[in-house]
Parts: C-alpha cells; structure tokens; sequence
C-alpha cells in the first residue's frame, strides 16, 4: 500500500516507518525536520504541499502522527497547535477524499480525557478511563487540538465514507516527565506501566493494527496503552494503598523494586482501560508491568527507552 506517513522524523515515525516498510508498504515520510525517514521537509498545515503529494503519489492510506504535543505548549503560541493540530489534520482528510485514499489512522492521545478535576486527582477513587469516558473537557490546547481533529476524522467519515481510527496514545515520550520529578527517570516510568505507559514499538504496532482494520471499523476511537493489571473494583484501594495492592498482584515487586533504590507508588489516581482495541482489533501490547518485573528479576535491560537528553527533531535547527 502506498502511504503517507506523517511526523517520520519524530519519536512514533522513526520506528513506525521501519515497521511499514517490513511489511511491503511504499512509505512516504512527511516531516518539518530532515531524518532517517523523512522524504519531504514540509508541514501539515502547507495545503498546497498536501495536495501535491496526493496527487503525485496516490496515497491509498495516511498515518497522521505528526502534531505538537504537549511538551511543544512551553515552546509554541496556541495559534501553532492550532495550525498544525487542527487545519493540518483537515487538510490531510480532505486531500484523502478528494484522491480516493482507502483508510486514514490518525494519532491522538489520552490527555484530551483528562479534566482538570481528573488531574489534581480530587476524587475519591482512581477514575476508570476508556472510550465511553466523558464529557470531555480537555485542559490544554494540546488535548483541545487533538479533540477538534478526531471531531474532524468523525465528520469526514461520517459525510464522505472515509475510513478512519484514531488512536488515543497513552505516554510514550523518553525524556523525562516536564512536571514529575519524583520519582524520575526509569522509575516512574516503569510505575507508570501500571496505568498509562506503552513502548513506542507497542505503539507503532498499534498503528499497523488500525491500518489493517479501518475499512471493516468504518469509525473508530481506541485507548491506547500497557494493559493495567487492575479492574474498576480496584478502584478506592489504588488511591489510598496503591503500593499494598501492587506487592499483593506483584508479591517481589518490593524487594526488586528496593534492591534498585526505586519507590512503587502509594496512589494511583487514574488508570487508561485498553480492552476495547484488544476486543475489535485484536491489538495488545507486548510490553506491560509483569514484563518491566521480569526484566529486573533477569537483570535484562528495561524493556523501555528512557533517554533524558532526547531533543525532538523540529527542536534542533530552532
């Protein structure tokens, strides 16, 4: 299949373009910033740019990974995410309708689902999300961004036919977290497998599973993320006991934990439920907390790309 593939020099398009190509697609890589796996230097938001490359190559499918994110808001005006997140996706869809491309998979995130009130974790009990999550207020314009361009994937399924998913990520960045400092590093992000991590390579496979499935789902929005090895009914015992609960699902995950000077956490206020894309599209990712357990109790490296000096691309020649 020939596909278009945008953000190929980012963090998602440097291994999903690899995985495209293995599996015998003509790749066409799309990105601001010059890499590995980028064809052509140019943006979303360029219409003309677009419309050429349709009209040159024929796309018969378009992986829209390329955005500003979340860590982007302390470098860009709200007018960028605008421009890129929003009429940028617009583009892409209306350049897929009028060349008659089969399928588009488009990636969002799990941050559009956060309220401020799910942020500072005031209620109660850990909040359960999925698809059915809402109403939706996200807190930043990077989840309200994100939010208008699946609205937008919605509508041009729904006047024009076109098959599209769009993929609601959970974290899969490798630099350290811009606002959690403790723990830090390998440590939280191995906590964070717990309720709302994936590796980027679950990732990027998550994306060749919509890919295969757009034109049986018609439309279609998934979570994301490591599958969590708790249900709602753990709910009230992960915000107050998080760590009790744990060692009792993970009996040596404190002592493998200790001999690392790592902390389990005490709370978990949220947890993202991937069950939906595992029932309709048979996708699950590899990687979950019982695997980051193995690799400690093995003395293998984590099964997770921690890189604290990691600059995205777009950042370098600024």
């Amino acid at each position: 299949m020939r596909i278009l593939l945008t953000g190929s020099s980012g963090w998602l398009g440097r291994f999903l373009a690899p995985m495209l190509r293995a599996e015998g697609h003509a790749v066409t890589g799309l990105d601001i910033a010059d890499g590995d796996h980028t064809d052509v230097c140019g943006s979303v938001a360029d219409i003309a740019l677009i419309e050429r490359l349709f009209a040159e190559h024929g796309f018969e499918g378009v992986i829209h990974a390329g955005a500003l994110h979340k860590l982007d808001i302390a470098r860009y005006p709200a007018s960028a995410f605008v421009d890129v997140n929003v009429t940028g996706t617009l583009h892409l869809l209306e350049a897929a309708v009028r060349h008659g491309a089969e399928r588009v998979v488009f990636t969002s995130t799990t941050s559009l689902m956060i309220t401020q009130a799910i942020r500072d974790e005031v209620a109660a009990a850990a909040v359960w999300l999925d698809e059915t999550t809402g109403p939706l207020a996200p807190r930043n314009i990077y989840g309200v961004t994100k939010r208008s361009a699946e609205e937008l994937c919605r509508l041009y399924h729904d006047l024009h036919g076109l098959p599209v998913i769009a993929l609601r990520t959970a974290r899969f960045f490798p630099e350290d977290d811009d606002t959690h400092t403790v723990p830090s590093g390998e440590n939280l992000k191995a906590n964070e497998f717990l309720n709302r991590r994936l590796t980027v390579e679950d990732c990027a496979a998550a994306h060749l599973a919509a890919l295969e499935a757009a034109p049986r789902v018609g439309w279609g929005v998934y979570v994301v993320s490591a599958p969590p090895p708790f249900t709602p009914a753990d709910a009230e015992r992960l915000k107050t006991d998080a760590a009790g609960l744990i060692a009792e699902r993970f009996p040596d995950a404190p002592v493998l934990y200790e001999a690392r000077g790592w902390v389990l956490p005490d709370s978990i206020g949220r947890v993202y439920d991937p069950s939906t894309i595992e029932r309709d599209l048979g996708f699950r990712c590899q990687i979950d907390f019982a695997a980051v357990l193995a690799a400690m109790r093995e003395g293998r490296d984590m099964p997770f790309i921690h890189d604290r000096s990691y600059v995205p691309p777009k950042e370098l020649g600024r």
